[in-house]
């Protein structure tokens, strides 16, 4: 069962609870490897936590359970409400309180997804490209108070959106990359004029043998 905002649930889960990481990971549905980079002081300052029972995801009775027992595999509370996810989105509106966030979101997305094109994480923020490249090269007028924060954890994007584009984002990495090394490991041409000096070469040694 998924959970909304699973990374900054398990930065909470890691902060407040003896959990194991395969127990967070097992709940918030991430790679036991992606909860341990959490658990890091890189990832858990850039994750704000988000409380998973003040949310009514998880009974304070299911943390207990786990904690007594590695073993146990807690259960969500509530199931997620797929109908929110399916529905289509009306345009993105950002509230007012929040819009001084997006800097902080900008400089997290071009420190962790910097594959993932400008026009892309634009339409997902709210913002434009050119804020984006304001923050990218520190030009932006309140660039010595920007702070890389998930996006997801400031209410700018679900994490649903943020994977999507990410996964897009590192599909058309790969069939670059591919392109690429095909291009780099396929027949060369010998610039003209090199098989007829090869040629000459060849006969010259001929020549002093005989």
């Amino acid at each position: 069962m998924s959970i909304l905002m699973p990374k900054a649930s398990a930065v909470w889960l890691i902060e407040n609870t003896s959990l194991t990481f395969e127990q967070i990971a097992d709940f918030c549905g991430l790679h036991e490897l992606e909860v341990t980079h959490l658990a890091q002081k890189e990832g858990l300052s850039s994750i704000r936590g988000a409380d998973p029972i003040a949310r009514g995801d998880l009974e304070r009775a299911e943390i207990e359970k786990a904690e007594k027992d590695p073993d146990y595999r807690m259960k969500a509370s509530t199931p997620l409400n797929a109908a929110a996810i399916t529905k289509k989105a009306p345009p993105r509106y950002t509230p007012v309180s929040r819009r001084q966030d997006r800097p902080d979101a900008i400089a997290w997305m071009v420190r962790n997804h910097p594959e993932v094109p400008d026009a892309q994480f634009a339409k997902l923020l709210g913002t434009t490209k050119a804020t984006i490249e304001a923050v990218r090269n520190r030009s932006h007028w309140n660039s010595a108070n920007i702070k890389p924060v998930d996006p997801v954890t400031l209410g700018l994007c679900t994490q649903i959106e943020l994977d999507a584009i990410v996964s897009k984002a590192a599909e058309a990495k790969a069939r670059s990359e591919a392109r690429k090394r095909k291009l780099e490991d396929g027949p060369k041409l010998k610039p003209i004029g090199a098989a007829d000096d090869a040629d000459a070469a060849d006969e010259i040694e001929t020549s002093d043998a005989e």
